[in-house]
Protein backbone atom coordinates (compact mmCIF):
# COMPACT_ATOMS: atom_id res chain seq x y z
CA UNK A 1 0.00 0.00 0.00
CA UNK A 2 1.21 3.30 -0.61
CA UNK A 3 1.15 6.53 1.46
CA UNK A 4 0.51 10.04 0.82
CA UNK A 5 3.96 11.47 0.04
CA UNK A 6 4.94 8.21 -2.02
CA UNK A 7 6.79 8.90 -5.43
CA UNK A 8 5.59 6.29 -7.48
CA UNK A 9 5.48 5.48 -11.39
CA UNK A 10 2.16 5.23 -13.17
CA UNK A 11 2.28 2.84 -16.20
CA UNK A 12 2.01 5.00 -19.46
CA UNK A 13 2.11 8.56 -17.75
CA UNK A 14 5.21 8.03 -15.94
CA UNK A 15 6.63 8.99 -12.16
CA UNK A 16 4.16 10.94 -9.52
CA UNK A 17 3.61 11.78 -6.16
CA UNK A 18 0.60 10.58 -4.05
CA UNK A 19 -0.92 13.47 -3.25
CA UNK A 20 -3.85 12.01 -1.34
CA UNK A 21 -6.02 9.13 -0.41
CA UNK A 22 -9.73 9.89 -0.79
CA UNK A 23 -13.26 8.26 -1.03
CA UNK A 24 -15.24 8.74 -4.03
CA UNK A 25 -18.73 7.50 -5.18
CA UNK A 26 -18.39 6.76 -8.77
CA UNK A 27 -21.29 4.66 -10.32
CA UNK A 28 -22.73 4.35 -6.85
CA UNK A 29 -19.76 2.57 -5.26
CA UNK A 30 -17.43 4.49 -2.86
CA UNK A 31 -14.45 3.45 -3.10
CA UNK A 32 -10.53 4.77 -1.76
CA UNK A 33 -8.59 6.18 -4.37
CA UNK A 34 -4.94 7.24 -5.06
CA UNK A 35 -5.03 10.87 -5.97
CA UNK A 36 -1.16 11.35 -7.78
CA UNK A 37 0.18 14.28 -9.49
CA UNK A 38 2.13 13.21 -12.59
CA UNK A 39 5.44 14.89 -12.90
CA UNK A 40 5.99 17.51 -15.11
CA UNK A 41 2.54 18.61 -16.28
CA UNK A 42 -0.63 19.11 -14.96
CA UNK A 43 -2.31 15.75 -14.80
CA UNK A 44 -3.48 14.30 -12.11
CA UNK A 45 -4.99 10.52 -12.28
CA UNK A 46 -6.92 8.90 -9.51
CA UNK A 47 -5.55 4.74 -9.28
CA UNK A 48 -8.14 2.71 -7.32
CA UNK A 49 -6.38 1.27 -4.01
CA UNK A 50 -7.55 -2.08 -4.27
CA UNK A 51 -6.15 -3.30 -7.26
CA UNK A 52 -3.71 -0.24 -7.77
CA UNK A 53 -0.09 -3.09 -7.84
CA UNK A 54 -2.38 -5.36 -10.22
CA UNK A 55 -2.64 -1.83 -12.84
CA UNK A 56 1.01 -1.96 -12.28
CA UNK A 57 1.31 1.31 -9.90
CA UNK A 58 4.73 0.46 -8.27
CA UNK A 59 7.25 2.84 -6.43
CA UNK A 60 10.22 4.71 -8.11
CA UNK A 61 13.46 2.31 -8.25
CA UNK A 62 16.27 3.05 -6.38
CA UNK A 63 19.19 5.48 -7.65
CA UNK A 64 21.06 2.42 -7.97
CA UNK A 65 18.92 0.58 -10.31
CA UNK A 66 19.63 3.54 -12.92
CA UNK A 67 23.07 1.56 -13.55
CA UNK A 68 21.46 -1.29 -14.81
CA UNK A 69 18.79 0.97 -16.93
CA UNK A 70 21.79 2.43 -18.82
CA UNK A 71 22.93 -1.03 -19.47
CA UNK A 72 20.04 -1.68 -21.28
CA UNK A 73 20.24 1.20 -23.34
CA UNK A 74 23.43 0.84 -24.33
CA UNK A 75 23.51 -2.95 -24.82
CA UNK A 76 22.80 -4.17 -28.44
CA UNK A 77 19.31 -4.02 -29.69
CA UNK A 78 16.85 -6.52 -29.51
CA UNK A 79 15.22 -8.02 -32.55
CA UNK A 80 12.00 -6.04 -33.60
CA UNK A 81 9.60 -7.34 -35.93
CA UNK A 82 9.41 -6.09 -39.45
CA UNK A 83 6.15 -5.58 -39.75
CA UNK A 84 4.92 -2.13 -38.19
CA UNK A 85 1.47 -3.25 -36.29
CA UNK A 86 3.21 -6.46 -34.68
CA UNK A 87 6.55 -4.15 -33.97
CA UNK A 88 4.30 -1.16 -32.59
CA UNK A 89 1.89 -3.43 -30.21
CA UNK A 90 5.20 -5.09 -28.90
CA UNK A 91 6.82 -1.77 -28.00
CA UNK A 92 3.27 -0.26 -26.52
CA UNK A 93 2.69 -3.77 -24.42
CA UNK A 94 6.44 -3.24 -23.07
CA UNK A 95 5.60 0.48 -21.91
CA UNK A 96 2.10 -0.65 -20.46
CA UNK A 97 4.70 -3.14 -17.78
CA UNK A 98 5.69 0.49 -16.39
CA UNK A 99 8.78 -1.93 -15.92
CA UNK A 100 12.00 0.73 -16.23
CA UNK A 101 14.17 -1.79 -18.21
CA UNK A 102 11.58 -2.77 -20.74
CA UNK A 103 11.10 1.26 -21.43
CA UNK A 104 14.73 1.73 -21.90
CA UNK A 105 14.79 -0.99 -24.17
CA UNK A 106 11.87 0.60 -26.42
CA UNK A 107 13.84 3.45 -26.34
CA UNK A 108 17.24 2.09 -27.32
CA UNK A 109 15.70 0.21 -29.80
CA UNK A 110 13.50 2.76 -31.76
CA UNK A 111 16.44 5.59 -31.53
CA UNK A 112 18.83 3.19 -33.21
CA UNK A 113 15.84 2.53 -36.06
CA UNK A 114 15.65 6.24 -36.35
CA UNK A 115 19.62 6.45 -37.15
CA UNK A 116 18.76 4.21 -40.04
CA UNK A 117 15.66 5.08 -41.25
CA UNK A 118 13.38 7.55 -40.16
CA UNK A 119 10.72 6.51 -38.06
CA UNK A 120 6.80 6.81 -38.70
CA UNK A 121 4.90 9.44 -37.29
CA UNK A 122 3.30 6.60 -34.81
CA UNK A 123 6.66 5.16 -33.70
CA UNK A 124 8.14 9.04 -33.02
CA UNK A 125 5.29 9.33 -31.23
CA UNK A 126 6.19 6.01 -28.74
CA UNK A 127 9.60 6.80 -28.41
CA UNK A 128 8.48 10.25 -26.98
CA UNK A 129 6.19 8.77 -24.96
CA UNK A 130 8.73 5.97 -23.45
CA UNK A 131 11.41 8.70 -23.14
CA UNK A 132 9.29 10.97 -20.87
CA UNK A 133 8.09 7.79 -18.90
CA UNK A 134 11.82 6.93 -17.85
CA UNK A 135 12.47 10.92 -18.08
CA UNK A 136 9.64 11.48 -15.24
CA UNK A 137 11.51 8.47 -13.12
CA UNK A 138 14.76 10.13 -13.62
CA UNK A 139 14.02 13.62 -12.39
CA UNK A 140 12.43 12.37 -9.45
CA UNK A 141 14.75 10.27 -8.36
CA UNK A 142 18.01 11.57 -9.56
CA UNK A 143 17.20 14.89 -8.72
CA UNK A 144 18.24 16.27 -12.35
CA UNK A 145 16.25 18.54 -14.48
CA UNK A 146 14.80 17.04 -17.76
CA UNK A 147 16.97 17.73 -20.22
CA UNK A 148 19.34 16.60 -18.08
CA UNK A 149 17.60 13.41 -17.94
CA UNK A 150 17.41 13.43 -21.39
CA UNK A 151 21.11 13.93 -22.11
CA UNK A 152 21.77 10.72 -19.82
CA UNK A 153 19.08 8.63 -21.81
CA UNK A 154 20.88 10.20 -25.40
CA UNK A 155 24.68 9.42 -24.06
CA UNK A 156 24.12 5.47 -22.65
CA UNK A 157 22.67 4.48 -25.80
Amino acid sequence: MFAVGDKVVYPMHGAGLVEKIEDRQILGETRAYYIIRIKGGNMQVMVPVRGAEDIGLRFVVDPKEFDEIYKVLGSESTPMDDNWNRRNRDNMEKLKTGDPEQVAEVIRNLVRVDRVKKLSTGEKKLLNTAKQILCSEMTMVLNVNDSAALALIDGSI
